[in-house]
């Protein structure tokens, strides 16, 4: 293989930073040459149970494009991006074009790019102040709008929403092949995959957990009989849920319909999301019963398992209560978000070399 040219090999360092769902890194880079390159992007709806619309690779997706601008500026160099309009939404492919601009200066979000990471046990309940609030308002630009749910009645609400939500995404065979192939165990870091010691659960739990999930049979039997999804519920759902400064929900002003709409709506995210961690906050994404939302709002059947639907449907009425006014369509992401602890175990992401080829 060809050795990646400067300064893209440096960009696409960064840029494989940005989030994706179960670090999927649903991205391939392919390099033209050092002022172009290709992004051949994919979503994961043929085997993910969370991702049949591919809406969540899409947010992802955006969120990567973002980076790959913050990581350009460092450079003094302005990303044009330009997507091809004959290939299907499922492998969405951007040409990024690379131009010295005087007028461009590093990105203050740059150094956070490595730092952001997702932290799911709990946080401190401290509220956030107000220009925290301001900072992230103006992270997500005029397209958008942060919703806040504070104080201990509202985050207990989407706590119990969450701890709820749980049992469905916990009982779901589908959700279980998910589970089995993303999670790396007895480790605190994985390149590709989610550490067992970043799910938030104690030692005693992820070694049950480990056990169980060996087989759909030993987890449908715990699950049936002994309540097994339980315990996993209270330590991931519904005690980071009450210790939090505070739940969010990211609103557009129009229903996402489109490729492009979620994409732009990831760019937003990782501003949000970065713009938190230079803050000195942590932050847990929340995006499940949005997901399920939709799925029964577009006829979506993610599920063999008998009720799957209707448990889906009472969950997506509660979320829709709880945002009020806002259709649970305009809403972009979900998440958790306070003061606390960095993650002490993290998903890491794929070297540039096996992300990339070069022509």
């Amino acid at each position: 293989m060809m050795a990646i040219p400067s300064p893209i090999r440096e960009i696409l360092d960064l840029a494989r930073w940005a989030p994706s769902g179960d670090n999927t890194q649903p991205w391939r880079f392919e390099v033209v040459d050092d002022r172009h390159f290709i992004v051949h992007a994919f979503d994961t709806r043929d085997h993910c149970v969370y991702d049949l619309d591919g809406h969540p690779s899409q947010i992802a997706l955006g969120a990567l494009l973002e980076t790959l601008a913050i990581a350009a500026s460092a450079h003094g160099l302005r990303a044009a991006f330009s997507r091809r309009s004959d290939v299907p939404d499922t492998h969405p492919e951007y040409r990024v074009e690379l131009s010295p601009d005087p007028g461009v200066s590093p990105d203050p979000l740059f150094p956070f790019v490595k730092q952001r990471s997702v932290q799911r046990r709990p946080l401190r309940t401290a509220p956030l102040t107000p220009s925290q609030k301001q900072a992230l308002q103006d992270a997500v630009g005029d397209g958008y709008t942060v919703r806040w749910f504070e104080g201990g009645a509202q985050r207990w609400r989407l706590a119990k929403l969450m701890f709820d939500n749980g049992k469905l995404r916990l009982t779901l065979p589908e959700a279980y092949t998910v589970h089995r192939d993303i999670i790396a165990w007895q480790v605190r870091f994985s390149e590709d995959k989610v550490p067992d010691q970043a799910l938030g659960l104690d030692a005693m739990t992820l070694k049950l957990m480990r056990w169980v999930m060996a087989s759909w049979q030993r987890v449908r039997f715990f699950n049936t009989w002994l309540a097994g999804h339980l315990t996993p519920r209270i330590e991931m759902d519904l005690l980071p849920g009450l210790f939090c400064a505070a739940h969010f929900a990211i609103q557009t002003r129009k229903a996402l319909e489109t490729l492009d709409d979620y994409v732009a709506a990831g760019r937003a995210v990782q501003r949000f999301w970065l713009t938190a961690a230079s803050l000195g906050l942590q932050l847990q994404p929340e995006m499940t019963p949005l997901i399920f939302s939709r799925y029964v709002r577009d006829g979506i059947e993610f599920s063999r398992m008998p009720g799957a639907t209707e448990t889906a449907a009472r969950l997506g009425k509660r979320l829709a209560g709880l945002l009020q006014d806002v259709p649970v369509s305009e809403v972009a992401f979900l998440g958790r978000i306070g003061s606390g602890r960095a993650a002490a175990s993290r998903s890491l992401r794929l070297p540039v070399e096996r992300l990339t080829r070069v022509d």
